[in-house]
């Protein structure tokens, strides 16, 4: 009998060390749980808030008092919260719609031109720009090189609703394969290239010109730093300056004139907001004035 109560009382131990730990392994379970859900509900909280400094900053870029050169483009609003805008013109892109259209020797020349640069040979841009104009045009004519409405293809027949869409046209391959292939390129812009904002590599393609020139001219412009966009920057008052800083004589301006600008309204406006670890960012392309800034492109 004292054996048998022995094993009874040593059962009875066992299955209360076995509840224990059935007991402590579900707690430390819930204290686990409980701990992931408020890591989470901490990061969903950050990301709110690094939203919320993002749109801040993109209130600020969005004035139309505010300039690339404005000091409030980065601002700490509470300790780890804060935001930072660039606001770059987009003028300074090749607006692919307007090279495009007419049709006009010397801008397609302009696009052919960037396209080497890009590494496309002889064969590759001529089927490319065949099909990018048949792309757009009005027509369902064929092209020497271009494509028209097939079973598989079938061309809109309108100008580029996006930069992203040339990725469906014909012969984009070797274009497209390049990951940086949409930098220089925008739909948004007025149009002619803003001598003012556009980089060495897209003046260039400015016939008349010429690199050392251009080279002279951006060094300029970009003041002391050699950096465009910074609160050292050359301000043009007007084309005469521009034209004055080029070298340029007014006959030869007057030659270009048709394929370039000066201070275009369209800016393409980057706000990044962040929170302790936790960044968002808000990418706007809009076309500023005296007025309410018209917003043509929006991206979270």
């Amino acid at each position: 009998m004292k054996r048998s109560s022995g094993f009874q009382h040593g059962s009875a131990l066992l299955l209360i060390f076995w509840a224990l730990l059935v007991m402590t392994t579900a707690t430390l379970g819930w204290a686990l749980w409980v701990q992931q859900g408020i890591q989470t509900q901490g990061e969903r909280n950050r990301g709110i808030e690094a939203r919320s400094m993002a749109h801040s900053g993109l209130a600020v870029g969005l004035h139309p008092l505010v300039s690339p050169k404005t000091p409030a483009l980065e601002k700490e609003i509470l300790p780890g919260m804060r935001y930072r805008v660039k606001i770059l013109s987009e003028g300074g892109r090749l607006n692919v719609n307007w090279l495009l259209r007419g049709e006009d020797p010397q801008k397609l020349a302009i696009l052919k031109q960037w396209l080497a640069l890009r590494g496309l040979d002889l064969h590759q841009r001529e089927v490319f720009m065949d099909c990018l104009l048949d792309w757009v045009d009005a027509d369902n004519i064929r092209r020497l090189n271009g494509a028209e409405d097939e079973a598989d293809y079938h061309p809109p027949n309108r100008e580029l609703q996006s930069v992203e869409e040339i990725a469906q046209v014909r012969g984009a391959g070797p274009l497209i394969s390049q990951p940086d292939w949409k930098d220089d390129l925008t739909i948004f812009s007025r149009g002619p290239i803003d001598l003012s904002a556009a980089p060495a590599r897209i003046l260039n393609l400015i016939p008349g010109i010429g690199e050392t020139r251009i080279e002279r001219f951006v060094k300029y412009r970009q003041g002391p730093d050699g950096i465009d966009g910074t609160a050292d920057d050359v301000e043009f008052a007007n084309e005469g300056e521009l034209q004055a800083a080029l070298g340029l004589t007014a006959q030869q301006y007057q030659e270009i004139s048709g394929l370039v600008t000066f201070k275009d309204p369209t800016m393409h406006i980057t706000s990044e907001g962040y929170s302790g670890n936790v960044d968002r960012q808000v990418e706007v392309v809009v076309r500023k004035g005296t007025g309410t800034p018209k917003i043509l492109s929006w991206k979270e």
